[in-house]
């Protein structure tokens, strides 16, 4: 008895992709490299597996009939037209919850990069320049004011390792959460001229769309420092490097870009900026409970047994 059919729209883990191996056959990306022979094949599709980059258009939803599921690997999914998704019944999950210790870590870890110059100072090492003389001094982190941008699950987590350097910390999102203890500010503007270092953790997808613009970077100003462990999109990327050339903004330390892997020489050529590709959930341990939670998504929906972890749109719905 042959395997059922699952659909790769991205270039998988290998994790994920092995678990997947062991009870479905698995198409690689078939509908743009093999158009015609993803036509007879589409229909058998009973499964989408995707990762937080991945696009699942209404198109595509729309050639899938028996689809059962939309299996993300990773927490974003905005290249998921969910509302199509929808229409077509077919739920959509992703992998909440198990990166967010790694994804806090890493956003702390560019807070103190960024601030203490530590990536610039290995390189001054290495390079044999300490005995010309020392470094410039850095910015303290301990007791500095870190603005968080979105309180979820990995916000508040941030905040937590933060309030353990002592920062003063302050928020804006969707909704005020009166129960954070935070003080809230109801524009990302608005916080970012309150802060030393501003970090963006928020969903992509349209609505926050360049929401750290040039007016948030002004705000944030000279001695101000962002961090973006989110999504490239959120920032404007162009106005971002504007204000790094100007000084507008004292640095700012990236996981994410709005163009991956490509990412702009204007960026890396600068040394108020440090930069990592897009690696905030990138160790063995998540990696693995990623792709555990993925698989176990995937066999659910194509069972028809409930869904450990349905994106919110589709678990408003279930409720």
């Amino acid at each position: 008895m042959s395997k059922p059919q699952v659909l790769a729209v991205a270039k998988l883990h290998p994790f994920y992709l092995q678990a997947l191996e062991t009870l479905y056959t698995v198409h690689d990306r078939t509908h743009v490299t093999d158009p015609a022979a993803f036509a007879a094949l589409a229909p058998q599709i009973v499964g989408v597996a995707g990762t937080g980059e991945a696009s699942v258009p209404r198109s595509l939803l729309a050639q899938l009939p028996n689809a059962k599921v939309v299996s993300v690997f990773g927490v974003g999914y905005d290249g998921v037209d969910v509302p199509a998704a929808i229409a077509h019944g077919i739920p959509v999950t992703h992998t909440p919850g198990v990166l967010t210790d790694d994804v806090a870590d890493l956003a702390m870890g560019l807070v103190l990069s960024v601030g203490r110059s530590i990536p610039q100072a290995d390189q001054f090492v290495r390079a044999g320049q300490w005995p010309s003389g020392p470094m410039a001094l850095g910015r303290k982190v301990s007791g500095a004011r870190l603005g968080i941008v979105g309180l979820g699950r990995i916000g508040q987590a941030i905040a937590r390792r933060a309030s353990a350097f002592g920062m003063q910390i302050a928020y804006t999102a969707r909704s005020e959460k009166p129960d954070s203890g935070f003080q809230f500010y109801p524009t990302a503007a608005a916080l970012a001229a309150q802060v030393d270092f501003l970090v963006a953790i928020t969903p992509g997808g349209a609505g926050t769309q360049h929401l750290i613009n040039a007016e948030v970077l002004q705000a944030l100003g000279p001695r101000g420092f962002l961090i973006n462990v989110a999504r490239g999109s959120v920032v404007d990327e162009a106005a971002l490097i504007d204000a790094l050339q100007k000084g507008s903004i004292a640095g700012a330390g990236l996981d994410v870009f709005a163009n991956e892997p490509h990412v702009p020489e204007a960026l890396w050529s600068l040394r108020n900026v440090v930069l990592t590709p897009h690696m905030a959930s990138a160790t063995t341990e998540t990696r693995q409970a990623m792709a555990d939670l993925a698989f176990a998504n995937m066999q659910a929906g194509i069972s028809g047994l409930p869904l450990r972890t349905p994106v919110p749109e589709f678990a408003a719905l279930l409720k």
